[in-house]
């Protein structure tokens, strides 16, 4: 399993500026291990910093060949190919880290622990196939979560793969700077490597999956005034299962929205609109309710997702709009912090 000291290589083939590098990028941003190097071809010779803008002192390299010489002790598969299979042209380079005696984390659906297409690992060498169900499947859910102390915060959002992950990790490290007792409840495969702990949702069957988040909220509580757990999918989205088990499974006293500044329609169904916030706030709330026998769980703040606004000014003039818009305090907490969402929890 991964280990602080481990140093990683992400291979990051052409995710470092497309579209399907956000494992990678979350790790660049937020996990505690050290990033030796970063393989992707199509930005070979550069930085991260330069790439990304993300503060990672890590260069980029064009393949295994080239990162072996930053010495690190596990590849990271940061980017999720179509259909999350393994292109052809990548099992050279998964072949070269093992074989190099590197150990291999893996977010893909495609199990690689004793996968023939790899050598054998040697000791000391393993593979995390994070996205894998567990041996026995988690008990079935009854709403448990209710009875605990502290509060549940869930993140929740307007459209998939929109930072809701990224503003609940912003949310914990303002915890942790208050010294508020607190957990991020990781239910995502980037979450997962980051924290090491939680379920990955989209492996559990479905009649599990409310069961699954209840038991590691349950597993999670014990001496925390407050655990944050990481949002899946959107209620809006047609092709989207996680939200509800989400609401079922941790019970939250307290919802965050969160939402990409300008976006109007669900990103990969452009038919789908989405409605005003105030609407998305009472369908949430709802929902949350029913899922919890009518108990209260209220949207609180708006995490905004002002990546696609470079201009400071015209993304705080957004969010503002949006505070007036819903009544509630607003932040991109990436750039600005998660101060006011922070507050809006403890108030």
């Amino acid at each position: 399993m991964l280990l602080s000291h481990h140093r990683l290589a992400v291979l990051l083939h052409g995710g470092i500026k497309g579209q399907n590098g956000k494992t990678g990028l979350t790790i660049l941003r937020y996990s505690p291990n050290p990033v030796a190097v970063v393989i992707d071809r199509e930005a070979a010779g550069a930085s991260v910093l330069e790439c990304t803008g993300i503060k990672r002192d890590a260069p980029v390299v064009a393949d295994i060949q080239a990162a072996l010489a930053y010495k690190p002790d596990a590849l990271l598969i940061g980017t999720a190919p179509s259909g999350g299979v393994i292109p052809d042209d990548w099992w050279p380079e998964l072949q070269a880290a093992v074989a190099a005696g590197m150990s291999i984390v893996n977010g893909l659906h495609t199990r690689l622990d004793g996968h023939p297409n790899l050598p054998a690992l040697q000791p000391g060498q393993w593979i995390w196939d994070v996205r894998q169900p567990p041996k026995e499947n988690p008990p079935i859910g009854k709403g448990l979560a209710a009875e605990l102390p502290g509060k549940r915060v869930l993140m929740v959002g307007t459209d998939m793969a929109i930072g809701k992950m990224s503003a609940g990790l912003e949310l914990q490290k303002a915890c942790v700077d208050r010294g508020i007792k607190s957990k991020f409840v990781a239910t995502g495969q980037a979450g997962l490597m980051i924290v090491g702990s939680g379920v990955a949702l989209d492996a559990i069957k479905v009649d599990h999956a409310a069961g699954s988040i209840e038991q590691a909220v349950i597993n999670h509580a014990p001496g925390q005034d407050l655990l944050i757990i990481e949002g899946q999918g959107s209620i809006l989205h047609p092709g989207s299962t996680a939200t509800l088990p989400l609401l079922r499974g941790s019970q939250p006293t307290h919802l965050v929205l969160v939402h990409k500044a300008g976006q109007t329609t669900v990103r990969n169904c452009p038919q789908v609109t989405i409605p005003p916030l105030p609407a998305v706030i009472q369908l949430y709330e709802q929902i949350a309710a029913a899922g919890g026998a009518f108990a209260p769980a209220k949207v609180v703040a708006i995490a905004i997702n002002g990546a696609n606004l470079s201009d400071e000014a015209e993304l705080r003039s957004y969010i503002q709009t949006v505070k007036v818009e819903t009544g509630l305090p607003c932040t991109d907490a990436i750039r600005f912090g998660a101060e006011p969402i922070l507050n809006a929890l403890l108030q």
